[in-house]
């Protein structure tokens, strides 16, 4: 998992020529924390399907708000610089690997 931050989000996302998922969670998020160990073994089981990126709300609020991130935990699914998908707040570690499997 790569950790994205403002400083690097454009390059390792936006710019990403392959598909590209963001884990955006927060320390204050419960079910995010619970989620993470989950995403983390996802990510990989899932290396050469996709890069994986993990973002810290806290810590890039205006990032989050400007990738239109309004609940947590979400999972966001990026092509060629667009978010094509969006699973938000009640999803199961399943619905992750479906929408990667659907994608990839």
């Amino acid at each position: 998992m790569i950790e994205v931050t403002k400083e690097n989000f454009a390059e390792e996302v936006l710019k990403a020529q392959s598909l590209v998922m963001v884990d955006f969670w927060s320390e204050k998020c419960e079910p995010c924390k619970a989620l993470m160990p989950s995403v983390h073994q996802l990510a990989e089981k899932n290396a050469g399907k996709a890069k994986f990126c993990s973002l810290d709300t806290a810590s890039n609020k205006r990032l989050a708000i400007s990738q239109k991130v309004l609940g947590l935990p979400t999972i966001a699914f990026y092509k060629n610089g667009e978010k094509i998908a969006e699973l938000v707040k009640d999803f199961a570690i399943e619905d992750v690997q479906e929408k990667l499997d659907e994608l990839g």
